[in-house]
């Protein structure tokens, strides 16, 4: 599974209207880096962070250990809200 579909899976999974979500990946200065945007309704906002940034810390791990199983790269996910 690639990192943009597995983090489109965990949020829409999150939220209770998956079809506001976008999720692109977008090209880095480093050849060993992934961006993977994240856009999220404000008012969904909470249940995608989660309370002290939780749930956005372990959705992170997750998509970072499947990035190193598969092909090492270094996962940066941007969580922002329209």
């Amino acid at each position: 599974m690639k990192l943009v579909e597995l983090t489109e899976l965990i949020v829409k999974g999150l939220v209770s209207d998956p079809d506001s979500i976008s999720v692109k990946e977008f090209p880095s200065e480093n050849s060993d880096e992934i961006i993977i945007q994240v856009m999220v309704p404000s008012e969904e906002m909470g249940k995608v962070i989660g309370k002290n940034g939780n749930l956005a810390k372990a959705i992170r791990t997750i998509v970072q250990a499947s990035s190193y199983i598969n092909n090492n790269k270094r996962v940066n996910i941007n969580i922002d809200s329209y």
